[in-house]
């Protein structure tokens, strides 16, 4: 057997050790954090406490919010980005916001923004000497731009054990043709500059998830990496979290068995969760509010990895 084909094996057996998920009566009930719309949470332990961003919501292009707990109380404090990059539509919307710390203590923010004039969406970065911002946009054009990909969205940073860096983002794909996809680019220590090529960690091809998988998020546990994704669409209360194993980041990534937070797994508690970030024990997550379809508020529940797997509650 080949050491590619061992690691198969591997991952396939992890994920086939969670099939089914624990009762609702177990996990609990999510705590509401914020009751008004912030979807595509990113949360970011800070020296004071703990700062959250979310897509634009009406005319704030970057949401932030701040808290000295996780579990509050969180209070939404305004917006992130100072100012619209000049590649990006300013009425376009700014997605699913990921920040991060480099070592010299500069703090970059990543989003998706529609280029002009084509409008499709790309990964766009801005820097603070704060994690509050306010952010100034960096680079002449976008970070990542990807022709052939419809579009770039969901950046998601992820520093290895080494101190590597990498941006995790989602292709979105067309309705002709691959569906929606998962990446890793290397970054250089700068977390500006792509180093080598891209790689592919998972793509759309459940059934349940109706060609989209999104919202990438990494845990690296003491013997594989986990990555968390949304998938099906965001309008639905079919959209649901899953997650995927392997033994290095590179993969092979291989899916559960079994969704990981979903509408029936909740109980009804939370319509459609998605766009979920783990941070110190906690699994931060967005869903509908009040039975509609206009606003996501932020909820938030405990999360631990006996085995190096996950389990809520």
């Amino acid at each position: 057997m080949t050491n590619k084909n061992r690691l198969l094996t591997l991952a396939v057996v992890v994920a086939m050790t969670l099939t089914t998920a624990p009762p609702a009566s177990a996990i609990g009930t999510p705590q509401l954090l914020i009751d008004q719309d912030f979807p595509d949470p990113d949360i970011v332990k800070t020296d004071s406490g703990y700062a959250a961003f979310s897509t634009s919501t009406g005319p704030v292009k970057v949401p932030y919010a701040s808290a000295p707990a996780p579990e509050g109380p969180w209070r939404v404090a305004g917006d992130a980005l100072a100012a619209v990059p000049r590649w990006a539509k300013p009425d376009g919307g700014f997605w699913a916001p990921d920040v991060t710390r480099l070592a010299d203590g500069t703090f970059l923010l990543y989003f998706s923004a529609a280029v002009t004039p084509g409008g499709e969406m790309c990964i766009g970065v801005a820097t603070a000497a704060k994690a509050e911002g306010p952010y100034t946009p960096a680079g002449e054009g976008p970070l990542i731009c990807v022709p052939g990909d419809g579009g770039d969205i969901d950046p998601q940073s992820f520093v290895d054990a080494d101190g590597t860096r990498y941006l995790l983002y989602k292709s979105d794909g067309a309705t002709v043709g691959p569906p929606a996809a998962i990446w890793s680019q290397k970054l250089l220590a700068d977390g500006r500059t792509p180093a080598g090529p891209r790689t592919e960690l998972l793509r759309a091809d459940l059934t349940s998830e109706k060609g989209v998988v999104e919202a990438p998020s990494v845990v690296k546990a003491p013997s594989r990496y986990l990555l968390f994704y949304s998938a099906d669409t965001f309008q639905s209360s079919g959209y649901h979290t899953g997650y995927a194993s392997a033994p290095a980041l590179s993969g092979p990534f291989v899916k559960a068995g079994a969704q990981f937070l979903s509408t029936d797994l909740l109980g009804g508690k939370v319509d459609a969760p998605g766009g979920a970030d783990i941070v110190d024990g906690h699994i931060y997550f967005h869903g509908w509010l009040g039975g509609g379809r206009t606003a996501r508020g932020l909820y938030r529940l405990p999360i631990g990895f006996p085995g190096d797997l996950p389990q809520l509650g």
